[in-house]
């Protein structure tokens, strides 16, 4: 297998998790705003500052490594965030609580994908001396303190829709 065939692998996986983060973002923008009057919503906000932390991380990262962003890849995340919006939540117009506990759910899913990226690029950095000044281990513990926070609130969210 040629040498720059893993780079062009490791290209297309930067490139989905951009993708992935931008999804993320809109949706917890989104959730945010459908939240802000109840409890839910400071902690939105607070996660969507942090999403767009990472995503911006992921960026600078991208950078160091020389990786172009695959603007397709990147309106197909913010797209399928829109389609999401679809979806039957047990009301035909507007917000249910079932709405709030699939948003955290899709919101678990993102950060942990986040996490096994942070956590395969802190295995490459000894490969990538690019890596090196970027602080993986904090990414890593800012998107585990993300989980269990926003773990929380799912469990609150889906007590609260289903009780």
């Amino acid at each position: 297998m040629p040498k720059n065939s893993g780079m062009n692998l490791l290209e297309i996986y930067l490139n989905d998790h951009l993708a992935a983060a931008t999804g993320a973002r809109e949706l917890v923008k989104r959730a945010a705003s459908s939240n802000r009057d109840r409890s839910y919503g400071a902690f939105l906000e607070r996660l969507a500052l942090a999403i767009e932390e990472d995503r911006n991380s992921l960026l600078e990262i991208m950078r160091r490594l020389e990786v172009g962003v695959d603007q397709l890849k990147v309106m197909g995340g913010w797209a399928a965030e829109k389609l999401g919006r679809f979806k039957l939540n047990g009301r035909l117009l507007g917000y249910s609580p079932l709405s709030r506990v699939v948003e955290l759910e899709i919101l678990g899913l993102g950060i942990t994908g986040k996490l096994a990226l942070w956590r395969t690029l802190e295995r490459l950095s000894a490969q990538k001396p690019a890596l090196a000044e970027v602080d993986l281990p904090d990414l890593i513990r800012r998107a585990e303190s993300q989980l269990d926070e926003l773990e929380r609130q799912r469990l609150a969210a889906a007590l609260e829709a289903f009780s």
